[in-house]
């Protein structure tokens, strides 16, 4: 069975193992759990039989007109069960009371999220690859 929470209470870095499938320099564990805990608002998706994380979406916000979704996973091993629906539908209610919530996707995620009720639009984006696994010294920054 599987439970959604919207709090990293008893998650710890070993629960967060098999995410950023595909990235050559994946963030560790503890550096997820940390995004995870600085985020604005979160959703988890919890293996109750496990207690493993099989499903995360976060959101950064303004806390007045704007919100912007930067991640949602799904374990590989669970795709295709919905779970990834679930933790849009719930990070988009808790975000309904913003003027916009924007995400940037690949074209191919585009009917994923516009079944959900948003919209494609133009966007323009920047990577530092060499950042990948996180930010240097982004666990001692004192803005949080």
């Amino acid at each position: 069975m599987i439970g959604y929470v919207d709090h990293t209470g008893g998650v710890l870095p070993r629960h967060l193992d098999g995410f950023f499938v595909g990235w050559p320099s994946r963030p560790s564990p503890e550096t997820h759990l940390r995004l995870l805990e600085r985020s604005d608002e979160i959703v988890l998706a919890i293996d109750e039989a496990s207690g493993q994380v099989v499903g995360f979406i976060t959101a950064i916000t303004d806390g007045v007109l704007s919100a912007y979704i930067p991640f949602l996973e799904v374990r590989p091993a669970v795709q295709g069960q919905g779970i990834g629906r679930e933790l849009v539908r719930r990070m988009l209610k808790r975000l309904e009371s913003f003027y916009m919530v924007d995400l940037v996707c690949d074209p191919d995620l585009q009917s994923f999220y516009a079944s959900l009720g948003m919209r494609p639009a133009a966007a323009m984006i920047m990577r530092h690859h060499e950042h990948q696994a996180g930010r240097p010294g982004s666990e001692d920054d004192p803005r949080r």
